[in-house]
């Protein structure tokens, strides 16, 4: 059989038996399609002509390319997963990629923003989300300490937008589970979501008061305004009509579910700003927000179960973070050191 019509078989395996998300099949899909391409350059486009060499000199130019070692293990796990899957389908013994090893991704610290940069972020973002006066914002011939008087839809955005910050980093939230939030998901009485992580797995999450009051803002006035925008400028637009997407949380301009791209674009211009070195994204508000939690003095494993991890050792890098904050703090601040 030709490889990519078993790659696109194993895909739909992972998706609807595995239960990955979107995102991860994405990422596989990638991974074997690049395997798929390579394998056919060398006459290789069934999935017999794959061998533990083929697979070897895949990842051998992919080296000379410059990947990064962290790509090269992701590409070689998605190929032993790949091929374990089709031996166990054809109920062979043969494995090509059983025996295939990769270079260990480095072991790259996650940005944290300090306490002090979060909370200058978080009261911008108030400021805008209320329509007061910015510094430096204020309009020709209006009076110091005076509201601007902004379009709705304006403060509609900033108001979601503060919302969005702010359970990112009450909650530690990945973008994907942050994006497929409903309003029923938050309980605003009992100050928890409900978000569906990696595998489809539940779990259910606190936040703290001002992402509470941040939410109630949004969804006070905001998010109706967004979904009536959204119904009044559509094209065949009724009265009483909804846009769709309308249980999402977290609302486009046209009032459809946002993306994770939508918030990546807001959490990158919004960081840009901020001094640090890494990425900017809204994975460094998780980051931010289980450093946080561990310097606070918060237990191990109730950080582990907030962040969806499914091992200990992958939450554990967050005490190499507050390590080498301690070990910074402690050169800047000691005498002898």
């Amino acid at each position: 059989m030709p490889l990519t019509d078993d790659i696109d078989a194993f895909l739909r395996y992972l998706s609807a038996e595995r239960g990955y998300s979107a995102h991860t099949v994405r990422a596989y899909r990638t991974d074997l399609a690049q395997l798929a391409a390579f394998a056919a350059e060398r006459g290789s486009a069934a999935s017999a002509d794959l061998t533990l060499e083929l697979l070897r000199e895949w990842l051998w130019v992919g080296t000379q390319a410059g990947l990064a070692r962290a790509t090269l293990a992701r590409r070689s796990a998605s190929a032993r997963s790949f091929t374990a899957w089709l031996a166990r389908a054809r109920d062979d013994s043969v494995d090509p990629a059983a025996r295939l090893r990769s270079p260990k991704p480095g072991h790259t610290l996650p940005r944290v923003i300090t306490h002090t940069q979060m909370s200058e972020l978080l009261e911008l973002l108030t400021t805008r989300a209320h329509g007061e006066v910015e510094a430096g914002g204020r309009p020709d011939g209006a009076e110091s300490g005076t509201r601007i008087d902004r379009e709705p839809a304006v403060r509609d955005l900033a108001a979601r937008d503060l919302a969005i910050v702010e359970l990112l980093y009450a909650s530690a939230l990945r973008v994907s589970e942050l994006v497929g939030l409903d309003v029923a998901d938050v309980d605003l009485d009992r100050l928890t979501v409900r978000v569906t992580g990696k595998g489809s797995k539940e779990r259910v999450v606190p936040f703290g008061v001002p992402a509470q009051r941040a939410i109630v803002h949004y969804l006070g006035q905001a998010r109706r305004s967004l979904v009536e925008h959204a119904s009044s400028s559509g094209p065949t637009s009724a009265p009483g009509a909804t846009a769709p997407g309308t249980t999402a949380l977290f609302l486009g301009r046209q009032g459809q579910r946002l993306g994770t791209r939508g918030v990546y674009r807001l959490v990158a211009t919004l960081l840009a700003e901020v001094p640090g070195t890494g990425p900017a994204g809204p994975h460094a508000l998780r980051h931010t927000a289980a450093t946080h939690l561990l310097d606070g003095g918060a237990d191990l494993r109730a950080v582990q179960e907030l962040l969806g991890h499914v091992s200990l050792g992958t939450t554990q890098i967050y005490t190499h973070v507050s390590a080498e904050r301690l070990k910074a703090s402690y050169g800047l601040a000691h005498p002898r050191a």
